[in-house]
């Protein structure tokens, strides 16, 4: 998938999920003052708060996209990330503000009884956040987008919160009111469980963590499709964003020429690339194979097995 292709995607995506939080929002907070119901009201806001985030997603969305330039020579695409962790912040505040809500509710016996109206407005919240949650999350894997799945676990997070408001509304009508702050501290805790999950993915986009050992088994099945490769003496991956970046040594036959050489590197640069939409880019550097009968290091020093010692110390 091109650049262009996921820009459009990403973008669509974003703007339907705005102005159908806008909708909601305005629908909860009117009847949350109607219905005489707090916890609607909060979740109201709470949907307000989602339109604030994917505002943010829609522009650092945007930024990613930006082809590479003089001072990003590897383009823009880690402040996917980097929007990634600071949602996975944002997250963890709407909990926090949620379960700290509910303990003071608790705490202070401040229990109200909401009226009917509020019970549909919490259904239909719940039906559409959760429509709003699948449907972001379905296109972030499609263009593997951070950032997007981000924000569609800020729509799961509202329907949960919807759905504590509907038990708390429910509750207290039949006489049992505490049952909405005890829901909430429910989802509390299944909101900050997200947040962290988001935050370590976001982290390891940026520090260049390794691809998975499924990845490097693919990658290096594709270069040992190759005629003329030899060996593989070293093989490093780094994850960039949603991409992945490859550095590649490979042996061929000491005897070939340059041009010969340089064909085979070509093959590899063209086989990985073109197989694997994942990665960006990849480095190839070419060693001269060591023949039987041939003293140590003749031609290079990397050490004997060298991707094989790798994967082992990963495991």
């Amino acid at each position: 998938m091109n650049s262009s292709t996921r820009e459009q995607i990403g973008n669509r995506t974003l703007i339907v999920t705005i102005v159908m939080n806008a909708v909601l929002t305005l629908i909860k907070i009117v009847i949350g003052f109607i219905g005489h119901s707090a916890s609607m009201i909060s979740d109201g806001v709470h949907s307000l708060s989602d339109i604030i985030s994917s505002i943010g997603v829609l522009i650092g969305f945007r930024l990613s996209q930006k082809p590479a330039d003089c001072s990003h020579p590897y383009g823009h695409e880690k402040f996917e990330p980097i929007l990634s962790k600071i949602l996975s912040f944002i997250l963890c505040l709407t909990g926090l503000s949620i379960g700290y809500s509910a303990i003071e509710t608790i705490l202070s016996n401040s229990y109200s009884v909401p009226g009917l109206i509020t019970i549909w407005a919490a259904l239909l919240s719940i039906g559409v956040k959760e429509w709003m949650y699948h449907y972001t999350i379905y296109q972030a894997k499609k263009i593997e987008s951070t950032a997007l799945a981000a924000d569609a676990w800020h729509h799961r997070s509202d329907s949960l919160s919807s759905i504590g408001a509907l038990i708390g509304i429910i509750g207290a009508r039949l006489g049992f009111p505490i049952l909405d702050p005890l829901a909430a501290l429910i989802i509390t805790a299944i909101i900050l469980k997200v947040s962290v999950q988001i935050f370590i993915e976001a982290t390891n986009q940026v520090v260049d963590k390794a691809a998975s050992p499924q990845m490097i088994a693919q990658i290096k099945d594709q270069i040992q499709q190759v005629d003329g490769v030899l060996a593989i003496d070293s093989l490093k991956t780094r994850i960039h964003s949603n991409r992945i970046y490859v550095d590649l040594e490979i042996s061929v036959n000491p005897t070939l020429s340059l041009i010969e050489a340089h064909a085979i590197a070509e093959n590899v640069h063209y086989q990985l690339e073109q197989h694997i939409h994942q990665i960006k880019h990849c480095t190839v550097h070419v060693n001269p194979f060591k023949l039987p009968g041939d003293p140590p290091n003749k031609y290079h020093l990397f050490k004997e097995n060298e991707v094989e010692n790798q994967m082992n110390n990963c495991k």
